[in-house]
């Protein structure tokens, strides 16, 4: 009988800290969702911590929401890290075949990463989250797949490089502990979302995903099944909000349930769909200026993917397509509940894809004996074998 495992991801973003717990039997298919817990955030600021203590008492209160709907006591979770502090980088690195048949091994190939890694420049004040190659060369020429048990002089690797602010890291990591929680691993939250908004063929055709949090815009590229380029802007649903309040004159409250069409029949339906408008083309203009900088500005096939609270907002498909002419999809919520209908009812949005993306992330990272926050910023930068295997097709 395959071994059961309980696999916990929290994300702990700027407006809601959410939690999800889940049971992994061994066998092929999705995590089991037991339970899910979801707190006011506070003490976070554009997705980084500015108050460590209510932060601690976010955590806390999204965990006992989760474990009573559960009725597990957790001990352990995956946590996600975003915000404006996150970053993707392409670097290349190369290694000198040593070996007198030429033969190409696992340890070369390793060393052309490290080199990757010491070619990132403007590192100072940041930790390395994944080291994620995107293309081999042997002696010049392009290689398809591992390049381990090929032939050549030399290697050279080109990887994107995940990385996030140290004390970014160090804070939230330091949040989780406090809450009680021991800190397993991190993952950058657009990768943690794309394990559960994109297909397979989505990945692999080239699309981007748009992960519209409170006041992050998060994207990340996919071509050939893996992440070439990922991106976080200081802007979000909250402006939007924001933006309502101020041209209506009404509460931020009434203002967000406006926002996600609850209401507003009252005001003229132009001058409200204007201001939605407004911010959105000022969030679709930095997609597109970072498509346009890396040289995918209209050809990605799959198009674009949207996740987060902000997808909930009336028309913003429609908006995206046009915006971006490209192909533009809301993912549907498909998580395996485990019959629990109550957990069911509470998942209602894609704002839960990165907590549960963590759980998928966690049946692939095994443990290796390591535990505590101390142990997870080295558990980090070894960790991208295991997130390459989830993004391989």
């Amino acid at each position: 009988m395959p071994s059961k495992r309980i696999i916990t991801g929290v994300d702990i973003g700027t407006n809601t800290v959410r939690v999800v717990i889940t049971e992994y039997t061994g066998t092929l298919g999705l995590p089991h969702i037991l339970g899910v817990g979801k707190a006011e955030s506070r003490g976070l600021r554009h997705g980084y911590i500015t108050n460590i203590a209510d932060t601690v008492r976010s955590v806390r209160a999204a965990v006992e929401e989760a474990e009573k709907t559960s009725g597990i006591r957790i001990r352990e979770a995956y946590l996600s890290v975003g915000g404006v502090g996150l970053e993707g980088v392409q670097t290349t690195g190369a290694a000198i075949i040593s070996r007198a048949d030429s033969e190409i091994g696992d340890n070369d190939v390793e060393r052309a990463h490290r080199a990757c890694e010491q070619n990132l420049t403007n590192s100072a004040n940041k930790k390395i989250l994944h080291t994620i190659p995107v293309e081999y060369t042997i002696d010049g020429k392009r290689v398809y797949g591992r390049p381990s048990g090929m032939r050549g002089l030399k290697l050279e690797a080109k990887c994107l490089i995940i990385t996030c602010l140290d004390q970014h890291l160090n804070d939230m990591i330091r949040a989780v502990e406090e809450a009680g929680i021991e800190p397993i691993d991190a993952c950058a939250s657009p990768i943690a979302a794309s394990f559960v908004a994109l297909t397979k063929a989505q990945k692999m055709a080239g699309c981007i995903l748009a992960n519209i949090g409170a006041e992050t815009l998060s994207i990340v590229v996919y071509e050939e099944g893996i992440p070439v380029s990922l991106e976080v802007f200081p802007i979000g649903s909250t402006d939007i909000t924001n933006d309502i309040a101020l041209g209506l004159k009404i509460p931020l409250e009434e203002a967000e349930a406006i926002k996600l069409g609850h209401g507003g029949h009252q005001f003229p339906k132009r001058k409200l769909n204007d201001i939605i408008l407004s911010r959105l083309e000022d969030m679709f203009n930095l997609v597109i200026a970072h498509l346009k900088k890396i040289g995918k500005h209209e050809l990605l096939p799959a198009g674009i993917i949207l996740t987060g609270g902000g997808s909930g907002i009336e028309t913003i498909e429609d908006f995206a397509r046009v915006a971006m002419r490209l192909p533009s999809k809301i993912p549907l919520i498909n998580f395996d509940f485990a019959s629990n209908q109550k957990t069911k009812k509470q998942i209602k949005d894609t704002s839960w894809f990165v907590a549960y993306g963590l759980a998928i992330w966690g049946v692939t990272n095994d443990r290796t004996g390591l535990s505590g926050g101390d142990q997870i910023l080295a558990r980090i930068k070894e960790s991208f074998g295991n997130l390459v295997k989830q993004l391989l097709p």
